[in-house]
């Protein structure tokens, strides 16, 4: 009987570690959603070629603001990428999120410090 009692309370131990476990690293993580305002991060960086291009100097300016642009077109998936990797959740678009939730995360500011605007 004390075996048994013994084996019983090893069991409801494991099973409830398991339990905790798989709700830790499994279910919470797969409820939190990031949203990305990337029209924002886009008009931002609009802003920066526009001012480039259109300031009062050399073709040099332009060929910096065309590097720019295709280093930013280079850097903006793999920051997508990085931020769904560093919070451990799905990123989506803000505009495909009808609504935000407690666990809803609002990841603008860190892409754009990954992309390096910063406004």
């Amino acid at each position: 009987m004390k075996t048994l009692l013994l084996n019983l309370g090893a069991t409801a131990f494991l099973v409830s570690l398991a339990l905790f476990t798989y709700d830790h690293f499994v279910v919470r993580p797969s409820l939190q959603i990031g949203v990305v305002d990337i029209a924002e991060v886009y008009r931002l960086k609009e802003r920066e070629f526009t001012d480039l291009v259109t300031k009062t100097g050399a073709e040099s300016d332009r060929q910096k603001a065309l590097a720019m642009a295709e280093q930013f077109a280079k850097v903006l998936p793999i920051a997508l990428d990085e931020l769904s990797q560093e919070c451990g959740c799905l990123v989506l678009l803000k505009a495909a999120v009808p609504a935000t939730t407690p666990r809803t995360i609002d990841m603008t500011t860190a892409l754009k410090l990954k992309i390096g605007i910063t406004q």
